[in-house]
């Protein structure tokens, strides 16, 4: 299983914009810090302001920054939103002679409940917790 580059783009969105809580964050700055395109950044942002994750202000001092504490944005909601909840396969949209037959897609759909309830045990701050990770946006940043 593979998380699409969106969803990482949100998770680093959140990172960065989480550790620099004492003021606001730009999108010309977070792609900076992580080599990533702005117009990438500007659906990511429009994405977590619209889920409630992000507080957005515009206009020359305007930016992004946090609109829930770290300890309650739930990495597996947010992966959640990021990605959907479409099954890993859909045998019903093929036409395959194993359908009725075959455990795989049960047993597809049931490691993909497994992976979400494993990132829904964590938030945001679980990340964040993390000293070597916290050093290097940090030290970037600061």
């Amino acid at each position: 299983m593979q998380l699409s580059r969106f969803t990482d783009y949100t998770l680093r969105v959140l990172f960065y914009v989480a550790i620099n809580d004492d003021r606001l964050s730009t999108l010309n700055e977070i792609a900076e810090f992580y080599g990533i395109s702005v117009e990438h950044l500007r659906k990511v942002v429009h994405a977590l302001s619209k889920s409630g994750h992000l507080k957005t202000f515009r206009g020359k001092h305007g930016g992004i920054r946090l609109n829930r504490a770290p300890a309650d944005i739930n990495i597996g909601a947010v992966v959640l939103q990021a990605e959907g909840n479409e099954p890993l396969i859909n045998c019903a949209s093929l036409d395959c002679t194993l359908t009725g037959a075959c455990n795989l897609q049960r047993t597809l759909a049931d490691a993909q409940r497994a992976f979400m309830d494993v990132l829904s045990r964590h938030s945001l701050a679980d990340m964040l917790a993390n000293p070597d990770m916290k050093q290097r946006l940090i030290s970037k940043t600061g």
